[in-house]
């Protein structure tokens, strides 16, 4: 055997002892491209191979993940680069949202669960927040003879498996983008209606201030305040510190707020500062 033959089958066993790198779970790859996109969302856009390498992965890989990303509109991948969409589409649009700060979401919406009377009258916003509180619901004692109002066509479909619970979605103009409806007759609806208690969250808060971009969205909540006897806050640390065009007022118009342990401790204080009764969880990070 010549030199170079023994070289090539050196490096051949070599490589047959080297440990198969170990596959990634999905839940691991997902955070990955919730990382690349929100990478790509600060830089507005990015050639791929410096992605790759900024996320040191390989190019196929980076591919893979632009694709998946691209598949779910949540950007543009073009010829060598990933393109953001505008940012009020990235802060807003339910397919992102849903599956950002998904471990809070959960502890809040566990925090909640035990402050639903059975046989009361909930309104619920088009938040992804409150997604995880319909599975909560399905195995809930405290869901018999529930009745959920909500203009979010989501949750009425997440909430449509829980027995026991009825649902009304506030029907009006269908938002596409964020899967939920508002619009003149989602307030005459709401004007005509009384619940014991609204669950919402909010997409910016600053020092105690609620913001939405959209000017429909925020007359929609506010709609919800004036039909509940009774008002909570459920926004994970991923909403505080920002601002956004439209202000609906303060945490002082909820009885209380329920957040987790990653929100600031400014933040917590100034909702404090309003007034409102505040309760911070501990997300189950397993």
């Amino acid at each position: 055997m010549s030199a170079a033959q023994l070289t090539a089958a050196g490096a051949e066993g070599k490589e047959r002892r080297m440990p198969a790198k170990a596959r990634l779970s999905q839940a691991a790859v997902e955070q990955r491209r919730q990382d690349v996109l929100r990478y790509v969302a600060d830089h507005g856009a990015l050639r791929i191979d410096a992605l790759a390498e900024r996320f040191g992965v390989s190019l196929m890989t980076m591919h893979r993940d632009l694709d998946d990303l691209a598949g779910r509109r949540l950007l543009r991948k073009e010829r060598g680069r990933a393109v953001a969409f505008p940012a009020l589409t990235m802060e807003t649009a339910t397919r992102f949202r849903e599956s950002s700060a998904l471990a809070a979401k959960t502890a809040l919406c566990a925090a909640v669960a035990d402050r639903i009377a059975p046989g009361s009258t909930l309104l619920m916003d088009d938040s992804t927040t409150l997604y995880p509180l319909a599975g909560l619901l399905a195995r809930h004692d405290r869901a018999a003879g529930l009745t959920v109002l909500t203009n979010s066509v989501g949750l009425a479909q997440r909430l449509g498996a829980a027995p026991g619970v009825g649902v009304t979605l506030l029907g009006g103009a269908y938002q596409g983008e964020f899967n939920s409806c508002t619009g003149p007759e989602v307030g005459r609806a709401l004007a005509r209606l009384h619940a014991d208690l609204a669950l919402m969250s909010a997409t910016a808060v600053l020092d105690g201030r609620l913001f939405h971009p959209l000017r429909e969205y925020a007359e929609v909540k506010e709609a919800m305040l004036a039909a509940a006897a009774e008002a909570v806050l459920v926004a994970d640390h991923s909403k505080f510190g920002k601002r956004a065009t439209y202000q609906y007022g303060t945490a002082a118009l909820y009885g209380s707020v329920v957040t987790d342990t990653a929100t600031p401790a400014e933040e917590v204080a100034a909702l404090r500062a309003t007034g409102a009764a505040v309760q911070v969880v501990e997300p189950d990070t397993a």
